[in-house]
């Protein structure tokens, strides 16, 4: 007993040494012993960034990450992540490093640490040609101004109307369709997609930095990082780099000298106030208004495409019923969301949509035809001797649909319709794709504002259970008065 007692301390007090070792290795020592240097990154943001060419990863960014890889003997893997959310993924743990276009800011500087900057930036203004209203932040007021959302040129914009995108080319569509009135994007960004026929660059209104960021905890990593990044600079390497990507110039001329912004360690968060509440509130007003529109566009055009989808002996009436068929396979056979990108950027050029009014017809599209299914079903259900009955009494076939078919198929049908209206209710976080601020896009916002999810995440479902928890009430009160019997 004395053998084994003794033995099981033994085993315990290794163990415990090996999680001391464990802890005390640090994120340099687990990036080496893992042999790969994880950085996350969104192709979405395109050339010259990261971007993919016939599958390769290839861009600017994943050089200088291959660089930094080999000064830490490891090698790179990027790991994608939508750019909006690089900086609560990388603090949750999903990667070792941010490095996408990632802007130096006293905000993100007080929550995670940046090494020297690997690119110096200007802040770019581009308006239509001939509109004189764009001369400089300062004439803005009014005016409606793309940029990408939670960016340095998106805190430059307080006062200005601003209007979020996820891509970098749409702003510039919207731009010359007369959609917004101004972009302020980084030169970057402007050199590679805003040169478009009646575009015009104002000029640069600000410098920016981007830099490497890394989790606070991991001091480490950090130095190891910002000092092979001063080895680039030093030898030369990275304005090469920058050279073959043709980003080079003389305002990257003092990357040789730069050093890493300091780090605070003290964050500010944000409280929600009254005008931050007020927000979401008009969030919500936005996602009521565009579910309800799309629900009326869907019942009508669903219950066209189900009386088409009818057996008839008539030739017209079954050519009508095979495009009636197609739509509703083509539409529930793709994504809302491509459908909307479809609608709203591809279709620019010929018909350029407001936001709203392409969100409400994008949605109610869709859900079209899957009410067309839902109303089919129901006209299906009703017994063929009411049909006959009323044919008997001398009605029309038109009027016999209308008095009898027609009120019994929506009875049948109303379950699926009111779950369908309750979809839709949340489908509508979709349409932040064009820009349409609804209440998911506003909390997104405010998550990233305040640096939080947690808070405006519960206040977002707060919100949402409080719009579709009354309509499925709603729903089976009226589905129990329609059969006749009681909640």
């Amino acid at each position: 007993m004395t053998c084994d007692r003794a033995s099981w301390i033994l085993i315990v007090a290794a163990l415990a040494g090996g999680c001391r070792e464990i802890e005390t290795d640090g994120a340099l020592s687990r990036v080496r012993g893992a042999g790969v240097l994880r950085w996350g990154a969104d192709v979405q943001g395109g050339e010259p960034y990261a971007f993919e060419v016939a599958g390769k990863l290839t861009g600017f960014e994943v050089e200088i990450a291959e660089a930094l890889a080999r000064e830490l003997g490891v090698r790179a893997e990027m790991v994608q992540n939508d750019w909006s959310t690089l900086v609560p993924s990388l603090e949750r743990g999903t990667f070792d490093v941010i490095m996408n276009g990632l802007e130096v800011t006293p905000a993100r500087a007080r929550r995670i640490r940046f090494t020297r900057p690997y690119f110096i930036f200007s802040e770019r203004l581009v308006a239509r040609e001939g509109d004189s209203r764009v001369r400089s932040l300062n004439t803005l007021g009014d005016l409606r101004v793309g940029t990408l959302a939670n960016t340095q040129a998106w805190e430059m914009l307080a006062s200005a109307k601003r209007v979020p995108y996820e891509g970098v080319e749409e702003p510039f569509i919207d731009l010359a369709q007369g959609r917004i009135d101004a972009v302020l994007m980084d030169d970057i960004i402007v050199d590679r997609y805003g040169r478009k026929p009646g575009l015009v660059v104002v000029g640069d209104v600000a410098e920016g930095q981007y830099a490497l960021g890394v989790r606070p905890a991991d001091e480490d990593l950090w130095r190891a990082l910002d000092q092979a990044l001063g080895r680039l600079a030093q030898s030369g390497e990275l304005r090469k780099i920058l050279e073959r990507w043709k980003l080079d110039g003389a305002r990257q001329a003092t990357l040789a000298t730069a050093v890493a912004p300091p780090f605070d360690g003290v964050q500010i968060r944000r409280r929600l106030d009254a005008r931050t509440i007020a927000l979401f509130f008009e969030g919500a007003v936005v996602t009521i208004a565009i579910s309800t529109a799309a629900m009326a566009l869907a019942v009508l055009g669903g219950l066209l495409l189900a009386m088409a989808r009818l057996p008839s002996p008539s030739r017209a009436r079954r050519i009508a019923g095979g495009m009636a068929t197609a739509y509703v396979e083509l539409f529930r056979g793709t994504p809302v969301l491509l459908q909307l990108y479809v609608l709203y950027y591809g279709l620019a050029p010929v018909l350029a949509l407001h936001p709203m009014v392409a969100a409400v017809i994008g949605l109610g599209m869709n859900y079209a035809a899957y009410e067309a299914e839902i109303y089919r079903a129901g006209i299906q259900a009703v017994p063929r001797g009411e049909i006959e009955a009323g044919l008997a009494l001398g009605m029309s076939g038109p009027l016999t649909f209308r008095r009898v078919v027609l009120p019994q198929a929506l009875r049948f049908s109303l379950p699926g319709m009111a779950n369908d209206f309750i979809a839709l209710l949340k489908d509508t976080s979709l349409v932040s794709v064009i820009t349409v601020v609804e209440l998911t896009k506003r909390m997104t916002i405010a998550a990233v504002d305040f640096g939080s999810w947690l808070v405006p995440g519960a206040l977002c479902a707060l919100l949402y259970f409080a719009m579709s928890y009354p309509l499925s009430r709603l729903a089976r009160r009226l589905e129990a008065h329609l059969q006749g019997g009681s909640t």
